[in-house]
């Protein structure tokens, strides 16, 4: 099996649960298939991989030689210092697939391996345990002034009174990102007969309740009820410095604020005034904005308790990144189910002859339409494929809606083959159906979200022979314009000048019109859901400031306008 079969083999058993074939290269000679161990992974994993390959431990090895050695193997397991460059991948001549024993693959080219056919594997799920955990400890550890009492009493000092500290129990914990992790941070909390509060809109409200975890309809509700706040986001351009001085103005006073997620989604310069006015009465940090970092301001602090990023680093942690992402490794070469895959998972050839040029529609949509959706509850999403792609195995292109959708929602990076399995730890339904007509388009993809009791549903086409994403229909009203990289939304009375305005205040604010389509609902056509407003979508070549939207929404006829980034 060539390395572009395998991994369209290991594509299909990812999306379907079916196995892959029955089985892969055997690498040169008729004899095992050659792995390489790059980097140093628990011995569980390397025994494992043992059982069914040749493996060669290249923990010493330079970069020149791996250079002039990789050529070799069919398989390479590594963690986070390796960088499999797209010029090392091009030298992998007999390469299947690349196993990174964590979560993410800052440290492969992706698109080169996928260029390739090469599987890229991992752990999401090694360290989720391990840093809620983390958390707690922090919590814990910030709650009764543990680390600056262990310094004190062994500098030779004994001052009980002075580090006197606060219960947890029946304290608010406030968590900003309700994903895996955030989830099991409130399991833990709870068990400590903390109150937990926590803010995620694209959580369904079933699995708040299935946990017995409040759901807050905004940040600013956790910020005014909480005693703890902790944040797992992940981190995009819309979570950098999530929070900031405006944040900590609208927090109780008094409150303790945790970040065992990601550097920068707490503005460290918004936190030093905070402690420094007293409004915190301490921080508990494990991520930075560049690491590694031994010198900080806040060091200096003797309220805040800082880790050098350890929310991951447990013995059974690196144990289980190892063994999952061997297991991994052994699924992609033996014709397994491989269920970690971070590129494109793939169905039959055939279908995917015609269904690839959807995908990146599929995918927009996804976006567009989450990012219309209003409210903090996200229950449902939705994928109806029309017309000829109807006939196909359109497995691939739902999984591409979810991903669109969740897409920076998540704590993890969401993938065509995960993306399902978040949907699922959130409490959200995925939908499909295949419908043989489209109306009057060869090819039709509608997405609907439910959020609440409202529904948004956006409607798009592939068109030329590239086929190019194109908009075709929103909130019940129908357009042709091109999926552009950043896409406002208004809805607004139907009178003139409307247009106009938008266009003067874009322009005011030094903001580019790519284009601008109205929408009208077709003769005799049910579903426009807007009560007869008028619908404008339009393009720019940068996304549009919220003060921006805020300023059209607020003059006279607009109901409300929203933005979307499709990148």
């Amino acid at each position: 099996m060539s390395a572009g079969n395998a991994a369209r083999g290991a594509g299909e058993a990812a999306a379907s649960g079916r196995s892959a074939g029955e089985g892969a290269s055997s690498g040169t000679g008729g004899g095992k298939p050659k792995v390489l161990v790059k980097e140093k992974i628990g011995d569980s994993g390397v025994a494992l991989l043992r059982e069914h390959f040749d493996v060669d431990l290249g923990i010493d090895w330079s970069d020149e030689e791996l250079a002039q050695r990789i050529g070799a193997y069919e398989g390479i397991l590594i963690r986070s210092a390796t960088k499999m460059t797209a010029q090392l991948i091009e030298a992998a001549e007999r390469l299947k697939v690349i196993g990174r024993a964590g979560v993410g693959v800052d440290n492969v080219d992706v698109p080169a391996a996928t260029a390739r056919g090469i599987i890229v594997v991992n752990a999401p799920e090694s360290n989720v345990i391990t840093a809620a955990e983390h958390t707690i400890a922090l919590l814990l550890a910030l709650a009764r002034n543990i680390p600056q009492a262990h310094a004190s009493l062994t500098s030779g000092r004994w001052e009980r009174s002075k580090f006197s500290g606060i219960e947890v129990y029946e304290k608010t914990l406030g968590i900003i990102g309700f994903g895996r992790i955030g989830q099991l941070v409130a399991h833990r909390a709870k068990g400590f007969g903390m109150k937990v509060l926590a803010f995620d809109p694209f959580v369904s409200a079933e699995r708040y309740r299935e946990l017995g975890v409040e759901k807050a309809g905004s940040a600013e509700e956790v910020y005014a009820a909480a005693d703890f706040i902790t944040i797992h986001l992940p981190k995009t351009p819309e979570t950098i410095d999530f929070i900031d001085a405006d944040a900590f103005s609208k927090m109780r006073d008094g409150v303790r604020v945790l970040n065992v997620a990601r550097g920068g989604l707490i503005d460290e310069a918004a936190l030093k005034d905070a402690l420094d006015s007293g409004k915190l009465a301490g921080a508990a940090i494990d991520v930075f904005p560049s690491e590694p970092v031994t010198e900080s301001p806040l060091f200096a602090y003797p309220n805040v308790v800082v880790t050098p990023h350890l929310g991951a680093s447990t013995a059974e942690a690196t144990d289980r990144a190892g063994y999952q992402s061997a297991e991994q490794v052994i699924a992609a070469l033996t014709g397994g189910v491989v269920s970690t895959a971070v590129n494109i998972p793939s169905v039959g050839a055939e279908d995917m002859e015609v269904l690839a040029p959807f995908l990146p529609l599929a995918t927009k949509l996804g976006k567009l339409a989450m990012g219309l959706a209003e409210g903090s509850s996200v229950e449902r999403i939705e994928a109806a494929f029309m017309g000829r792609i109807a006939e196909f195995d359109t497995r691939m292109l739902t999984l591409a809606v979810v991903c669109g959708a969740l897409q920076g929602r998540s704590e993890q990076e969401v993938n065509l083959v995960n993306a399902p399995s978040i949907a699922q730890q959130r409490g959200i339904v995925v939908a499909s159906r295949s419908i043989s007509e489209a109306q009057d388009l060869h090819d039709l993809i509608r997405v609907s979200v439910q959020v609440g009791a409202e529904r948004v549903t956006v409607a798009g086409t592939g068109l030329g022979p590239a086929r190019t994403p194109h908009l075709v229909e929103v909130y019940g009203h129908r357009f042709t314009v091109e999926l552009e990289p950043f896409v406002t939304v208004f809805r607004y009375a139907d009178v003139p000048g409307m247009i106009g305005r938008v266009g003067t205040i874009f322009g005011a604010d030094g903001i580019n019109i790519s284009s601008a389509a109205v929408g009208r609902t077709p003769d005799g056509r049910q579903g426009a859901t807007d009560g007869g407003l008028a619908v404008m979508v339009v393009t720019t070549d940068a996304p549009v400031p919220e003060e921006v939207l805020e300023k059209i929404v607020a003059s006279e006829g607009f109901i409300d306008g929203r933005s979307a980034t499709l990148t």
